[in-house]
């Protein structure tokens, strides 16, 4: 006969009420682990833990320990009114019940979510004749849990997703754990192991998931890309549904190869026309303007580059939401001036009701993102990063618009090593060791390199070393010292011209080609000339192409009308950024919905195609690989 246990997690102890009375159930057809937990009540995690044989499924005729019908007793039904924000969790929480038995008492919650003023029943039960949990059931719950040592690389996510449980419940087992775990630290957790394959992964191909409420594996299909075979696949205990909480295993994201996107056009499938609410935080600093000297504004704008990138940005949001306006797509725009302050983003949030926005854009400055999305992720409420490339702190309800630097790094070095085999690669930088110069030595470690002797300066000989007469050169120039950048542009130009028969070769025996992964300020610099850029086909990742003002499209003329003037990066930035939010919104019930991995656009000057990390929120994936040609213009590169 099989030994019987009896296993209550640490998070539902202070609420078992159960005695030690079991009974047996035999398995019809048709019938799963969830339905048979549902029948008795209890949760699904207590009916594996009361049968641990059966975590690799059941089949009709099985027989299961289950907790005996009457073993807890209803005493009394009472009344509890939704409040704002309340759910089906918080509520079984606050009364000290698990949500099987407020969804038991209330059939309608199997299928939905509490909502807000709503009335429900809350069951309560009656206690043993000394009001706490008897001392053999006190003992067996002690066998139920053990100690666990953390190994190097394990995360709670790992360690939650071993044992079935979500990482609130481990986290409750282990009040004083800490953030962040120690090699040798032991934690407490349930004896029934779920998942067979360790608690680390492959970190470059695979990342932990936590279930979010009401998703399922249709939510997931749309947010991860994911269908129900390939989750379940990786996480066979999930076979038997999703619930919150659950740790899975997912792929991580690739990076986007900028030659294989292929955007939608959103305008085709509009569904939702309802009032899009949009609040915009911009650093507009109205408490430094002087309504009586325009001398002094005019100085004000012209000093603060924030400033000037805020009031443009503003320009292209209202030219968004009017050519939404065109598209039957009603907006409802409310205007925040966040003053450049923290301070102030947090008076705007805590005086001003947010409940009914769909999404903020805004603010500009990285400190401000983050504080924003930090106080409104408990609403849920979708927060676009439209201008920061710094590397912020990261939160599930952030969108960051801006490639990364890094991805779009990989994505370049990857071009390069694609043609690594027909090609003679050089690699130009300073003397200092840099973390760029690293990832590129890493990623081709055969590369020839040249590095100036003393100074910014490199001389002909140095590049003439290196050269490869039988091949074409792809020379990395990975530098952010104007002084070298200019130097190394005007040298390389010379090997194509004149200095070509001084340095002992014939014309046109030498091809060059110039690439930056990291196109910075240093080749902004005066003495760089646009002329010999183009002249090496100089070619670098960049978040944005450039749009051709020649080609007078709908929105650059709407724009002339409009201001009386050419729009600014900024201002398209704002443009592109806005009426893609307006769009994906009125695509969708939800902006998650909308924001799959999937759903790749593409505006004036920017493309979108977010994928959502685990807990990190959505990054944008897509950018491009630019080129001067030799008509001296920036073209994307096929």
């Amino acid at each position: 006969m099989k030994n019987i246990f009896f296993i209550l997690l640490f998070s539902f102890l202070a609420t078992a009420t159960f005695a030690q009375e079991f009974a047996s159930h035999n398995v019809k057809k048709g019938e799963t682990i969830y339905s048979i937990a549902e029948q008795y009540g209890i949760s699904e995690s207590l009916l594996y833990q009361l049968n641990p044989d059966v975590k690799n499924g059941i089949k009709t005729g099985d027989f299961l320990i289950v907790p005996s019908q009457g073993s807890v007793v209803l005493e009394d039904l009472k009344k509890h009114r939704v409040k704002r924000k309340e759910t089906i969790k918080s509520i079984a929480l606050k009364y000290n019940i698990t949500e099987d038995d407020l969804k038991k008492y209330n059939k309608d919650l199997y299928a939905r979510e509490v909502k807000k003023g709503k009335k429900i029943d809350i069951p309560v039960f009656e206690k043993n004749s000394t009001g706490t949990i008897n001392t053999n059931t006190e003992e067996v719950i002690e066998e139920a849990v053990s100690k666990h040592a953390v190994l190097p690389k394990e995360t709670k996510f790992g360690i939650a997703r071993k044992y079935g449980i979500s990482i609130a419940e481990l986290e409750q087992l282990n009040p004083t754990m800490g953030e962040s775990l120690q090699i040798g630290q032991e934690i407490m957790v349930p004896n029934l192991v779920v998942s067979e394959d360790g608690t680390t992964i492959e970190e470059d191909d695979f990342e932990y998931y936590e279930v979010l409420p009401k998703e399922g594996f249709f939510r997931l299909k749309i947010k991860l890309g994911l269908s129900e075979e390939e989750i379940v696949a990786l996480n066979p205990y999930a076979k038997e549904g999703l619930k919150e909480g659950m740790i899975i295993k997912i792929p991580k994201n690739e990076i986007l190869n900028p030659e294989e996107f292929t955007a939608v056009n959103l305008e085709d499938h509009i569904t939702n026309y309802k009032v899009k609410n949009i609040a915009v935080m911009l650093p507009f600093k109205l408490n430094q303007i002087d309504l009586d000297s325009s001398n002094v504004n005019k100085e004000l704008l012209k000093s603060d580059g924030t400033l000037r990138a805020a009031v443009d940005f503003y320009s292209g949001v209202l030219m968004a939401s009017e050519f939404a306006k065109d598209h039957g797509i009603s907006t409802n725009i409310t205007i925040y001036d966040t003053e450049g302050s923290i301070n102030k983003v947090e008076t705007i949030i805590s005086s001003n009701n947010f409940d009914d926005v769909d999404a903020v854009i805004g603010p500009l400055l990285s400190k401000n993102i983050e504080r924003t999305a930090s106080i409104l992720q408990s609403k849920n409420i979708p927060v676009f990063s439209p201008l920061s490339k710094v590397k912020i702190k990261s939160f599930p309800n952030l969108y960051q618009t801006m490639p990364s630097t890094e991805m779009m790094q990989k994505a370049m070095l990857d071009y390069i090593i694609k043609h690594k085999d027909t090609v003679n690669v050089i690699v130009i930088s300073g003397k200092e060791w840099t973390k760029q110069k690293g990832v590129i030595m890493t990623a081709i470690p055969d590369a020839k390199t040249i590095v100036p002797k003393e100074g910014n300066y490199l001389y002909v000989e140095s590049i003439k070393l290196k050269l490869d007469v039988t091949k074409e050169n792809w020379i990395i120039l990975a530098s952010d010292n104007p002084i070298l950048v200019s130097n190394v542009v005007g040298l390389l130009n010379g090997f194509l011209g004149k200095i070509i028969s001084d340095a002992g070769f014939k014309p046109n025996e030498i091809n060059i080609r110039l690439f930056a992964v990291n196109k910075n300020k240093a080749f902004e610099y005066n003495d760089v000339s646009n002329l010999h850029l183009a002249n090496l086909d100089f070619t670098f990742p960049s978040v944005n192409k450039h749009y051709d003002y020649e080609v007078m499209s709908p929105f650059l003329v709407s724009y002339k009308n409009k201001y009386n003037v050419m729009p600014t990066k900024h201002a398209i930035r704002g443009f592109d950024v806005t009426y893609d939010v307006l769009l994906r919104l009125a695509n969708a019930e939800t902006l998650e919905e909308a924001s799959n991995s999937e759903i790749k656009t593409e505006y004036i000057e920017n493309k979108f195609q977010y994928n959502f990390s685990n807990n990190k929120g959505y990054s944008n994936k897509a950018f491009y690989i630019m080129k001067y040609n030799k008509d001296l213009k920036l073209v994307v590169e096929k």
